[in-house]
Formats: structure tokens, C-alpha cells, sequence
């Protein structure tokens, strides 16, 4: 079984900067860490090599110093990573990201399952692993909260909504997004650490994919942002009564006149 496990690095502090041409976030030089998402699905992709075989092959698009988490996901088992780099996919939204990685899936070839975080924490849109399903024409299933393996091209998922419950059986190869509540991620063991670094990292600029350059980064990006700015903070004076009730009584009627 080949499985796909698309992960994303995300800054590990809240202190980023935002190009003030492009209004795209400035994602290199800042620390970075796996998508803590995308770590449950790797998770499931390890936990069901276990089960059929096969190999666990990680996923990414951006700089050069996406590898800190590729290393980090081998760490946790994965087998090789592919990451898709060039100074021509920045600026891409996620339309152009799925599109861009779904041809390197392509490229991957004979896979079996694709497997997403539900979203990235810094942006929040979830709509990278649907894009990607569409791009390839497989059969998708998003927020699984449970997936397991009915056979050998079969897989059966629990979908949590907000007010429903879905089972879903769906043939392979297929694209899923998973939820935190569907495992609890490994640790990073010394051995695998160290074996991580053993382990292939395969790098590809838009020469080495069959792409439309007309739809990679932004020029390829139909979103376009066009303001950022910091939410405004308000701070009020904090007042701390009396302990004594008739005191505290007295006080806080004073504050609401």
C-alpha cells in the first residue's frame, strides 16, 4: 500500500511578518513545525502500513527549510518525503497548492490513499485536501474521525459533523482528511531520529513536474489578498472589590453609575 501524507510546516511562534507587496506571509527564516493536524495523519498512514505493508511517503510545498519537518515526520516512521520547492510556487493559494500537489502525486505514482490534517492552524481553511481530490479525480471524505482498512481496496471512515454522523465505505485510491480525535501521534524515538536523517529527501522545482505555469503561485492563485492589518486590542482597567459583601456591594454600584 503507497500511501501519500501531505503535511504542512506552520511557524512555531505567533511573532510572523507579512510582505508589504504581497501580503503573503513571509515564511522563511521563522522556525517551523509540523502542522499538528497533519502529524494524526501520518499517524493513521504509519498505523496502516502496519496493518497491509507497504511504504508512507510525506508531502510537502516550500522553501528549503521545510525539511526540519519532513526530517521531524520521518522521525515519527514515515519511509522517504518528496518536497516541492522553487521560488515560482510562492504566493500560492490554495488552489494552486492543490493543483501543484496533485501533480506531484501524479508524478509519485501508483498510490493508493492520500491522507491530509482536516487544516492548517495558520490558515484555517481545510480546503487543500478536497482541492487536491478534485485535481485527481479520486473519491474524497473529509474529518474522519475514524478510518480502517475493509480490504485490501477499501476503506471504511467515520465522518463527524456538526450535527451528524457519517459512515462511508469508499474505494481506493481515495483522498481523506482526518480529525485530532482520530489518534494520538507518536513520539520521535533517538533510533528513528537518527535513521531519519538516512532516510531520502527527494526535491522537485516546477522543471521536474508536468504543470501549467500558468497555474502555479500567485500568478496561479485566483485568491488575492488585498489588506492586512493587526486586530485592534482594548485593554480596560481591571477593578478588584472588596472582600467584605456589603463593601463589594457598594463598590460595584459605584462602577455602574
Amino acid at each position: 500500500m503507497k500511501i501519500v501524507v501531505g503535511i504542512k510546516q506552520v511557524p512555531e511562534t505567533d511573532s510572523v511578518k507579512i510582505d508589504p507587496n504581497t501580503n503573503n506571509l513571509v515564511r522563511s527564516g521563522i522556525q517551523g513545525i509540523i502542522n499538528p493536524f497533519d502529524k494524526n495523519a501520518i499517524e493513521a498512514a504509519l498505523q496502516l502500513r502496519d496493518q497491509a505493508g507497504g511504504e508512507v511517503i510525506l508531502l510537502s510545498m516550500g522553501p528549503d527549510s521545510y525539511t526540519t519537518s519532513l526530517r521531524d515526520g520521518m522521525a515519527m516512521g514515515a519511509d522517504r518525503a518528496v518536497l516541492v520547492s522553487s521560488r515560482a510556487f510562492g504566493g500560492a493559494d490554495t488552489l494552486a497548492t492543490g493543483y501543484t500537489l496533485a501533480k506531484a502525486i501524479e508524478a509519485i505514482g501508483d498510490v493508493d490513499l492520500v491522507l491530509f490534517g482536516r487544516q492548517s492552524v495558520d490558515a484555517d481553511t481545510g480546503q487543500v485536501g478536497p482541492i487536491v481530490a478534485e485535481f485527481l479525480q479520486f473519491p474524497q471524505v473529509t474529518f474522519a474521525e475514524t478510518l480502517d482498512l475493509d480490504s485490501e481496496k477499501t476503506l471504511v471512515a467515520k465522518r463527524q459533523l456538526d450535527s451528524a454522523v457519517q459512515d462511508i465505505k469508499l474505494t481506493l485510491p481515495a483522498v481523506v482528511t482526518v480529525r485530532k480525535e482520530l489518534n494520538t501521534p507518536r513520539y520521535e524515538t533517538p533510533v528513528n531520529i537518527k535513521e531519519s536523517f538516512e532516510k531520502p529527501i527527494t526535491t522537485w522545482t516546477e522543471a521536474d513536474l508536468n504543470l501549467d505555469l500558468a497555474k502555479i503561485g500567485q500568478a496561479g492563485s485566483p485568491t488575492k489578498v488585498t489588506k492586512v492589518y493587526a486586530p485592534t486590542k482594548d485593554v480596560k482597567q481591571t477593578v478588584t472589590l472588596s472582600p467584605d459583601p456589603a463593601q463589594a456591594v457598594s463598590e460595584l454600584l459605584s462602577q455602574l453609575d
